[in-house]
């Protein structure tokens, strides 16, 4: 009897596994054809819109952190001692915002793995423009210093800016399909260059629509005309962000996450024919249909980068991005101080109408180093991205940017000796900024975007970028506190030197990476796709 029973178990067993196995494999073919559906579609106005809409983003988040380029200045000759910030305020107002940057990304990240990319997208727009707006309002009193209230206020919209890292890199590269993965991300970061611009060019037409008020000042310690200045360039930093604020809280919620993290594979197969087919398909939310994948935890993600393999990938996309950052926000940071140093543009005038020329001076040299290097290495990154690949192009920026940091450290005192030399030095410098953009500064965005299983691919993207700020942290407070080590801005070209070793340690991070052209981000993932699924979960709920 026991024997007859054992083998009835026995059978049981068996035809409970095969049913199981003959699900995962029904399951596992409608997970790769909804994949297919994405991975091979064309071009299409909703592609067009993931790119605008997260692109906005990235262009407030550099307006924003560049805008304290100029308006540091204008600070400066408000509330500044001796008509400048001292070394501590000038700090405090251009590092709050990396630092909050950095909590920012490691925080939307996690949350972006666990509760969704569409329910923490636009949150962090909202975080950006209430700090913006409130920078803008802030006050001085007898309690608290207004450069403290910056301080504080930067660093909160730090917070959103990290936050807008993850979310726009995933997003659009979950939407993607294969062939056009790299240009869409590419096109959303160099919203980043417009932005840099954008900040120079609108400091320009303030200074240019203040110049009677500030030449008819009674004298340089009491610039009232600057206040507003600075509080329009800040303010107008909200203005990009609320026009995308409905358009980041409508967008839906990508495949790959209601598939993989939901676990819902009906809903992401009707949300891919509704978004890239225009069909209009509803799921019967009553009678869901969970299917077993692995899941999202602390063992699993250690698991899974406790393998060599995953964490050299990690290693290498965080410390690339740490290295580029390094030179990335010590030069964009402090590009001003840079141009004055080499006495670029320097007023030769006295009083009121110094003010103003130096102003303009800065305006029209962050004009030009955007215009001449910036932009232009964004775009033709977008241009060669998925056909030289992601690797060759970060290789290739790191490599020249060592030897641009060399000539420019090294060769500092000649090529700021006389008026024609420093012609030279701004060449080079805007030519290190086209190898930043043509080169590391978009490859490093974009590889840890593709290169993360879902389940923990923001997290990943988030630990990344906030190895980047770390980078950027750790450059300002570095520039801060050695410029002037010698006499002022006289350690700069030691600095410039420090760039390039930098620069050369990011060429052996590289090699670490492997190259994601042309894959999709299943393959990438390093994980089996035949044994992901392994079934229904019968702890599914309706």
């Amino acid at each position: 009897m026991a024997s007859f029973q054992e083998k009835g178990s026995t059978s049981g067993s068996e035809e409970q596994n095969a049913v199981r196995s003959d699900a995962a494999y029904i399951l596992a073919e409608r997970r790769r054809a909804a994949l297919a559906d994405v991975d091979n579609a064309k071009f299409s106005w909703f592609h067009a819109k993931v790119c605008i809409v997260a692109g906005v983003g990235f262009f407030t988040d550099a307006y924003d952190i560049f805008a304290i380029n100029i308006a540091s200045t204008m600070l400066g000759y408000v509330y500044g001692a001796g008509q400048k910030l001292n070394k501590q305020q000038d700090l405090g107002v251009k590092v709050a915002t990396p630092v909050g940057t950095l909590v920012g990304q490691v925080l939307f990240g996690w949350l972006a793995d666990v509760v969704g990319r569409k329910k923490m997208y636009g949150v962090e727009l909202m975080i950006i423009i209430v700090a913006t707006f409130a920078q803008a309002l802030s006050g001085n009193a007898p309690a608290v210093h207004i450069i403290g209230v910056l301080v504080v206020w930067r660093f909160i919209m730090g917070i959103g800016i990290g936050g807008d890292y993850p979310l726009s890199a995933v997003i659009s590269s979950e939407f993607a399909s294969t062939k056009i993965r790299g240009r869409m991300m590419t096109a959303v970061f160099a919203s980043q260059g417009w932005g840099n611009f954008t900040a120079a060019l609108v400091a320009f037409i303030i200074t240019a629509a203040y110049k009677n008020s500030i030449l008819h000042e009674a004298s340089v310690a009491h610039l009232d005309t600057v206040d507003f200045m600075w509080r329009l360039l800040i303010g107008l930093g909200c203005v990009p962000g609320v026009i995308a604020l409905y358009f980041r809280l409508t967008i839906p919620e990508t495949p790959r996450f209601t598939m993989d993290i939901e676990r819902n594979i009906g809903q992401a197969s009707a949300d891919i024919k509704n978004v890239l087919e225009g069909e209009d398909i509803h799921v019967d939310r009553d009678h869901i249909q969970r299917i077993e994948a692995p899941r999202a935890s602390w063992a699993d993600f250690s698991a899974h980068f406790g393998q060599m393999k995953n964490f050299k990938i990690l290693f290498g996309t965080a410390y690339s991005w740490f290295a580029l950052d390094i030179a990335f926000y010590g030069l964009g940071l402090n590009s001003g101080i840079i141009l004055q140093a080499i006495g670029f543009g320097g007023p030769s005038s006295k009083g009121t109408q110094a003010v103003y020329d130096n102003l303009k001076n800065i305006c029209v040299g962050n004009l030009i180093l955007s215009a001449a290097g910036l932009i232009p290495g964004y775009w033709v990154s977008f241009l060669f991205i998925d056909s030289w690949g992601r690797k060759k192009i970060q290789l290739m920026g790191f490599i020249m940017l060592t030897i641009l940091f060399i000539i420019m450290g090294f060769g500092y005192d000649k090529l700021t000796a006389t008026a024609g030399s420093t012609k030279a030095f701004v060449f080079l410098y805007c030519l290190a900024n086209f190898f930043q953009n043509f080169g590391p500064n978009t490859t490093t965005f974009v590889i840890p975007g593709e290169i993360f299983p879902t389940r923990y691919r923001s997290t990943a993207h988030g630990i990344s970028a906030a190895s980047g700020k770390l980078g950027a942290i750790v450059a300002q407070v570095g520039f801060s506190q050695l410029k002037d080590i010698g006499g002022t801005n006289k350690f700069v070209k030691h600095i410039l030197e420090l760039f390039a070793f930098f620069m050369l340690t990011g060429i052996f991070s590289t090699l670490l990476l492997p190259e994601t052209m042309g894959k999709s981000l299943e393959e990438l993932s390093n994980e089996d796709q035949d044994e992901f699924i392994k079934g229904l979960s019968y702890r599914s709920r309706k």
